[in-house]
C-alpha cells in the first residue's frame, strides 16, 4: 500500500462561447503556501491554494477548463459522416442541395390531376425511379411514398381515401385540397441554408441531416488524444489477488471511461513503479493529455511529482479539496499538452476524472458544459468537515438515493450508479437538493456509444 492509498481514507474562440455558458462554482480566495512547489504557476499560487495546500473542487474544475483553452490550437479535421458521432462541428453545416431536392409524395396513394373521378394509369410511380410521365386532367397514377411527383399533379390522394368503381375509375371519399400530401422541393431547406452552426455536437439525428443534405464528410474538431500510464508494481492483469498483489481495476476501466468522455485513447502503458520508465513515457508522449494512475502522493514509490520537475512541467493543481481523490494533480507538460495525475484507489480515480479530466477533455473537444441540475436526497449524507464529497447515487423517481460501498478503493457503488452527488463540506440532510454529475452512459446520450 502506498502513502497515497493511506491518505485516501478563430474556431477555438467561437467554440469557447458555448463553454462560457457553464455555471461555475464560486472562486474562494485562499492564501498561498508558505513554501511554493517548484513549477507551480503564479496564477495557481494566487487563486488555487488553501491553507492545507489543496485547491477547492469548483476552482480545480475551472482551472482545468482554462488550461485547455490556453493549449495550442488543434486543427480541424475532415471525417466521414459515419465517424463523426459525438464530435463537434468546426465549420457550419450548410445545405448542399434543396431538401427535398424534388417534389415528392408524402403518402402511398394516387397522384391525381384536376377534379375527380380519375382514370387510373396501369403503370405506377415508385421511389428512386426515373422521371414519371406528365398527368393530364382527369388522370391518376399509383404512387409510393418518396416517389417523384409527376408534372401537373394537383394532389396526392391517400390509399385509404380513394375507391375505384367497376369501370376502374378512382373516386375520393373525402375532400381533396390542392397540393395535399405533396412535399414540395425545398420545403425543409434551400441550397446554402445553414442547417447546424459551428460548435454543434453531432448527434445521430445530425448525422442523418448531414447525409440527407449531401455530405460524405464533415469538418470537426478531432477527439483529444490520451495516453494512459498505469503505475504500480502491485498490480495483476489476470487471475485472483495473491501474495500481496491486487488486480488492476483502472487499466480495464479508464480507457472506456475516457472514450465515453470523448477522448481517443492512443495507448495504455503499464509501467509499474519504474521512475525512469515514467520519465521516458512522459517525455516521448505526443498526446494532448497524459493520464497517470497512482504515484501522486509522497510515498517512496510515488514518482509523479519528481518526474514533472524533471520534464519542467508547470503544476497547475496539486491536490483538491474533494473526497475521495484529493491527491490528484494537473500539470502543463508542454504548451499543447497536459497531465492529469489520478489517485491509485479506483473510486478516487473516478473522482479525479470528473474533477480534472472531464472539464479539460470537454473543452479541448469544443463541447459545451452540461447544464447543472440538482435533485433532492432520499437520505442524508455525511460530509467531510472541510472538503467536497462525490458520492455515487441512484436516481429513483424524483429523488437521488446515496449508494453504499462508496469508499475510495470501492467500485461496487459506482458500478450501479446513475450519477455522482456533489456533497458540500459538512454533509447534506434528507430532502436537500444536490448538484449531480451524470455518468456519461447513464444519460442515454451519444457518449454511450463509446466512439
Amino acid at each position: 500500500m502506498t502513502a497515497q492509498d493511506a491518505e485516501e481514507l478563430d474556431v477555438e474562440e467561437a467554440l469557447a462561447v458555448a463553454n462560457d455558458r457553464a455555471v461555475q462554482g464560486p472562486m474562494e480566495p485562499r492564501p498561498s503556501r508558505e513554501t511554493p512547489v517548484p513549477g507551480r504557476s503564479e496564477e495557481h499560487r494566487a487563486k488555487g491554494d488553501s491553507p492545507h495546500g489543496d485547491t477547492s473542487w469548483p476552482e480545480a474544475r475551472a482551472i482545468a477548463e482554462r488550461a485547455a483553452r490556453t493549449a495550442g490550437r488543434r486543427a480541424p479535421v475532415s471525417v466521414t459522416v459515419d465517424q463523426a458521432l459525438g464530435l463537434v462541428l468546426a465549420a457550419p453545416l450548410t445545405a448542399l442541395t434543396d431538401l427535398p431536392s424534388f417534389d415528392t409524395s408524402a403518402m402511398d396513394g394516387w397522384a391525381v390531376a384536376g377534379p375527380g373521378p380519375w382514370a387510373v394509369r396501369e403503370d405506377g410511380v415508385l421511389a428512386g425511379h426515373a422521371d414519371p410521365g406528365r398527368l393530364t386532367d382527369g388522370e391518376a397514377v399509383r404512387i409510393a411514398t418518396g416517389a417523384r411527383i409527376p408534372p401537373d399533379t394537383t394532389a396526392v390522394l391517400r390509399s385509404e381515401h380513394g375507391l375505384t368503381d367497376d369501370k376502374g375509375r378512382l373516386h375520393p371519399t373525402r375532400d381533396l385540397v390542392h397540393g395535399q400530401d405533396i412535399r414540395p422541393r425545398g420545403q425543409e431547406c434551400r441550397h446554402g441554408d445553414q442547417l447546424l452552426p459551428l460548435g454543434t455536437q453531432i448527434t445521430p439525428a445530425a448525422l442523418g441531416l448531414a447525409a440527407a443534405a449531401g455530405y460524405d464528410t464533415v469538418t470537426v474538431l478531432p477527439r483529444p488524444r490520451v495516453e494512459l500510464l498505469v503505475l504500480g508494481d502491485e498490480l495483476l492483469t489476470d487471475g485472483l489477488p495473491r501474495e500481496g498483489l491486487i488486480r488492476d481495476a483502472l487499466g480495464p476501466m479508464l480507457p472506456s471511461w475516457l472514450r465515453a468522455l470523448g477522448a481517443e485513447v492512443t495507448a495504455v502503458r503499464r509501467l509499474g513503479d519504474d521512475a525512469d520508465a515514467l520519465y521516458r513515457a512522459v517525455k516521448k508522449s505526443s498526446a494532448d493529455l497524459i493520464v497517470t494512475t497512482g504515484g501522486t502522493a509522497a510515498g517512496p514509490v510515488d514518482h509523479v511529482h519528481s518526474i514533472l520537475r524533471r520534464v519542467g512541467a508547470e503544476l497547475l493543481v496539486d491536490g483538491v479539496k474533494v473526497r475521495p481523490g484529493h491527491p490528484m494533480l494537473l500539470a502543463r507538460t508542454k504548451q499543447d499538452q497536459h497531465l492529469v495525475g489520478l489517485p491509485g484507489n479506483p473510486l478516487a480515480a473516478v473522482s479525479g476524472l470528473f474533477t480534472l479530466a472531464e472539464p479539460l477533455l470537454r473543452t479541448l473537444a469544443g463541447r459545451p458544459a452540461p447544464e447543472p441540475y440538482a435533485v433532492p436526497l432520499r437520505e442524508g449524507v455525511h460530509g467531510h468537515p472541510y472538503d467536497t464529497r462525490l458520492v455515487p447515487v441512484g436516481l429513483r423517481g424524483d429523488d437521488a438515493v446515496p449508494l453504499h460501498y462508496n469508499g475510495p478503493a470501492m467500485l461496487r457503488g459506482i458500478a450501479t450508479a446513475d450519477a455522482l452527488a456533489v456533497v458540500p463540506p459538512g454533509g447534506a440532510r434528507l430532502g436537500q437538493a444536490l448538484e449531480l454529475l451524470d455518468l456519461p452512459w447513464a444519460t442515454a446520450g451519444i457518449q454511450v456509444c463509446f466512439t
